[in-house]
């Protein structure tokens, strides 16, 4: 019997319940458990070393998030990539991000816009090798220096909400059109300069939120391209 990260529950701190969760969640978002994969608690609770209880209460928690859903007779399985919900959620996390870029701009200091610099210069230097998943992570940490210093916590809250809702969904994103990729980093570099010139808060909110949502749209582009027109 296995235990998590090779440590007993106790060792690896947290309530069992959290270990479950990071554990699980950590598995899907690196999609060692693909969409609908059968979540089956007892086989779980056994590699964790830990009873079924905790590991309930983990899947409940993901199922609150959306990345796993439960179905009667079947059981909890890893949320299926759905269209709709992707395109909701990364419309509505364009609008609270955007809002937290803002937001948060004034209070970015060099030291802040340098570490994002750097981040994004890391994703530039992956672009001739590309790595689809570590991408995606350093995605996430650029964007995380410029919103989480946000001052209002209810749209951080919505801003990490749909973050939560992505986490499942992010690699098919850039695995699906990795040339979306080098267009991500060009932006990045142009929201720094606004936010390094002083810009405006709203030139700075639209940049963050076209940004994102022309993510949404070349993913939508590529699963739905437009028919050749003839010669």
């Amino acid at each position: 019997m296995s235990t998590l990260l090779g440590q007993s529950p106790a060792a690896a701190g947290g309530s069992k319940s959290e270990q479950a969760y990071e554990w699980l969640r950590a598995r899907i978002t690196r999609h060692e458990y693909g969409p609908g994969y059968r979540l089956v608690l007892g086989s779980i609770a056994d590699e964790l070393g830990m009873s079924v209880v905790p590991v309930r209460e983990a899947i409940r928690r993901l199922e609150a998030e959306g990345l796993v859903t439960f179905e009667r007779n079947v059981g909890a399985r890893v949320a299926v990539v759905d269209e709709s919900e992707y395109v909701f959620t990364m419309q509505t996390l364009g609008l609270v991000e955007g809002a937290a870029t803002s937001l948060s701009a004034p209070l970015l200091t060099p030291a802040d816009l340098d570490r994002a610099a750097l981040v994004n210069d890391r994703m530039v230097q992956l672009l001739d090798n590309f790595d689809a998943h570590l991408f995606t992570q350093l995605n996430q940490q650029f964007h995380s220096v410029l919103y989480e210093p946000c001052p209002n916590p209810h749209i951080l809250d919505l801003v990490h909400r749909g973050w939560s809702r992505l986490s499942g969904l992010r690699d098919s994103t850039f695995a699906f059109v990795p040339g979306r990729a080098q267009h991500s980093v060009d932006e990045h570099a142009e929201i720094l300069d606004l936010i390094r010139s002083g810009a405006d808060p709203l030139e700075i909110e639209l940049a963050a939120r076209t940004h994102r949502w022309r993510t949404m749209d070349a993913f939508l582009d590529a699963r739905h391209p437009s028919p050749e027109l003839p010669a």
